[in-house]
């Protein structure tokens, strides 16, 4: 039995940061209805990189976070859609929304309003900066959250201007966060018998995801170093061209940077570091970076990876996403699932979880929903008739 098996998920996000949250809460078995608009769907739907799909709005933007969901179309500005999602506020343990500002609550849909149709209601409102502060109604998508949070500015080189982290990692770790904090809800409400408001902020994830720099700005009131691939400070922190390929050292401790040195050959030097002050290990930096530069030029970077791991020396050769997908490393793992019974254009994997348990882990239960498929089955559920159904069909209110 999976974790979250029982559990019924509203879903009225789009794009990623909230599609990602009610995915990790499918894939440890949520009941999660994907609810959108007929004429205005998830953008995601459109999104990809195969045309074909995005014109049939199936694209893999929206396939990437939107597996093991039910999907059905409702148009809550009709009295009649409102009726219907009223129905399943008092069926549903969780209802998550991203709509832009208060726009769910002019429709009569905002927390208060859900609570009294169902007091145990979980309520998740993710927005880019959250309900509060001069900013609570601004738009925002995770590249304008990278920009404003600092993250931005402390990726890139010196003198040089900054470089946004090219994949959504704020999305995505918005999205976690979204999904750890329903989760303790629903622990939460197993002891109080009471719902819950949950407001989930990109802006706060950005700063959560770069802990240890805010800490620091917090205490010296300046904005952390911007090093690109090399560290300031740490020659065995950087990366370094080999005979073929660049490779990532990782030797961040006294330890690990003496043990680079020994497998280098550089004995005198290696003991010279293990003597050397951690805040001392900096005055070297030029001399030992030519070094490192000098030797590692010798080998390509996959010798040198796997010399330096068996030596236990964190290290990688960098490589492409396409690489990475099929190393046998990945393969061992259950991060990345086939889906069986999938509609066309659909692919073969799917990313699914980062962790998995010793039983009830996380897996993909059902194909990304296409547009509206779950409508009657849901509708079905929840107490209306085939022929009420079809009027509602016929009305455009699903």
């Amino acid at each position: 039995m999976k974790p979250f098996e029982g559990i019924r998920v509203l879903d009225l996000t789009h794009v990623l940061a909230g599609p990602f949250s009610t995915f990790q809460l499918a894939t440890l078995g949520a009941d999660v209805i994907k609810i959108e608009s007929r004429d205005s769907p998830d953008m995601t739907r459109i999104e990809g990189v195969n045309q074909k799909d995005n014109k049939a709005l199936y694209g893999s933007y929206f396939q990437s976070q939107n597996a093991g969901k039910r999907g059905i179309t409702l148009n809550i500005k009709t009295s009649a859609g409102k009726e219907v999602l009223t129905k399943l506020i008092k069926s549903a343990d969780v209802l998550v929304q991203n709509y832009a500002g208060n726009a769910l609550d002019k429709l009569g849909f905002g927390y208060q309003a859900a609570l009294k149709i169902n007091p145990k209601i979980i309520y998740c409102k993710i927005s880019g900066f959250g309900n509060t502060g001069p900013k609570a109604e601004h738009p925002a998508y995770d590249v304008v959250i990278q920009a404003f949070s600092g993250l931005m500015a402390a990726n890139g080189e010196q003198d040089r201007e900054p470089v946004r982290v090219g994949p959504p990692m704020v999305d995505y770790g918005t999205g976690a966060q979204a999904a750890f904090a329903i989760s303790a809800a629903l622990f939460q409400r197993q002891s109080t018998g009471k719902g819950q408001y949950i407001d989930v902020s990109m802006l706060d994830a950005a700063l959560m995801m770069m802990s240890a720099l805010v800490v620091d700005t917090v205490i010296t009131n300046k904005p952390p170093t911007v090093h690109g691939n090399r560290h300031p400070s740490n020659s065995g922190y950087t990366t370094y061209d080999t005979a073929d390929g660049t490779i990532m050292v990782g030797a961040w401790t006294n330890k690990q940077l003496a043990f680079l040195m020994n497998v280098l050959g550089e004995k005198d030097r290696a003991k010279e570091i293990q003597a050397t002050p951690r805040h001392l290990i900096g005055n070297t930096l030029e001399q030992d970076t030519d070094l490192i530069s000098n030797k590692l030029q010798q080998k390509p970077a996959s010798d040198w990876e796997q010399i330096f791991n068996d030596n236990h020396i964190p290290a990688a050769r960098v490589r492409s996403l396409e690489e990475t997908l099929q190393e046998e490393q990945l393969q061992s793992r259950k991060a990345l699932q086939e889906m069986t019974h999938r509609p066309d254009g659909c692919p073969e994997k799917l990313p699914v979880s980062a962790f998995s348990y010793q039983h009830g882990s996380p897996s993909i239960n059902g194909a990304p929903p296409l547009l509206g498929q779950h409508t009657r089955e849901v509708l079905l559920e929840a107490g209306y008739s085939a022929d009420e159904i079809d009027q509602l069909e016929q009305d455009n209110v699903v």
